[in-house]
């Protein structure tokens, strides 16, 4: 009733054939090295220079070239700028930490305390002494 199949399946590698594969240390400094430069974009957005100017040596470290520097503004809110970079350098820190890689764990633990706390400072509410929106 079908004819049957005469060449070989494409899920089945073949032995001969080479395939570029990378190591698991490959990988996870590929995946830090994306952390980051997403992470440096960020910083840069928010006018944090000597924090992207660290990122970015980290990230020129692992890509073996220096990053791109972010130029563009988004119409995101501080606010939301400061969560999306705390949760970067979550993510970077899981990797890092995975990799063993101290210089950047500790650089990725530093940025989501920064950010932490520029959250906090964003929430506090005004001083008592302080009047709001008085012109």
């Amino acid at each position: 009733m079908y004819e049957p199949i005469r060449s070989p399946s494409v899920h089945t590698p073949a032995d001969d054939a080479v395939f570029p594969r990378r190591s698991r240390e490959e990988e996870l400094d590929i995946q830090l090295a994306g952390h980051l430069a997403a992470l440096l974009a960020v910083t840069d957005e928010l006018g944090l220079r000597t924090a992207g100017d660290r990122i970015a040596e980290q990230v020129a470290r692992l890509r073996g070239a220096p990053p791109a520097r972010h130029a563009g503004l988004t119409a995101a809110a501080p606010a939301d700028l400061h969560r999306r970079a705390h949760a970067l350098a979550g993510r970077a820190l899981l990797v890092a930490a995975s990799r063993a890689d101290t210089t950047a764990a500790i650089l990725s633990a530093e940025r989501m305390d920064a950010h932490t706390a520029a959250l906090a400072a964003l929430a506090a509410p005004a001083s008592p002494g302080q009047l709001v929106g008085a012109h």
